[in-house]
């Protein structure tokens, strides 16, 4: 490493406001002429005793619900996408592109529509009727209930 090969750090100085007029921040500092944002403090939000705008739009308030997770169905017409023999988990369906990287916590289900022609083994959630239709085939179903 050579001193021409570093990377430059580039730094800027604090601005010290009400040092003379000739430094471009001086006299009012920046406070601008009378009232009370130039003589106190005022609390950030405040609107002159106006119902504050995150008071008057409640609904805006907050992250919302952070236990909310979206649901994605599979069709059994889907999973004939998929190699004959493989086995279906959400691992394997992120890699395939049928889950999205951003809903890997995403609750995936198996719904019947379409016909299956191919032995899976699924290792998430199924419906009823797409059970049948997995078994028929001949496939399997290893999906052990988290709760």
């Amino acid at each position: 490493m050579n001193l021409h090969e570093l990377t430059k750090i580039k730094t800027k100085k604090k601005l010290r406001v009400g040092r003379g007029e000739s430094s471009g921040k001086g006299k009012t500092a920046g406070r601008g002429m009378k009232g009370q944002k130039k003589r106190g403090k005022v609390k950030i939000g405040f609107e002159g005793g106006q119902l504050p705008i995150y008071q008057r739009l409640p609904q805006k308030r907050g992250l919302g619900n952070i236990n909310n997770s979206t649901k994605i169905t599979l069709t059994t017409k889907q999973l004939n996408q998929l190699p004959a023999g493989s086995t279906v988990n959400e691992k394997t369906l992120i890699e395939t592109g049928f889950l999205p990287k951003n809903k890997a916590r995403a609750k995936v289900r198996v719904v019947l529509k379409g016909k299956l022609e191919k032995k899976l083994i699924l290792e998430i959630p199924v419906s009823k009727k797409a059970k049948a239709m997995i078994e028929k085939v001949g496939g399997k179903i290893i999906y052990e209930n988290p709760a």
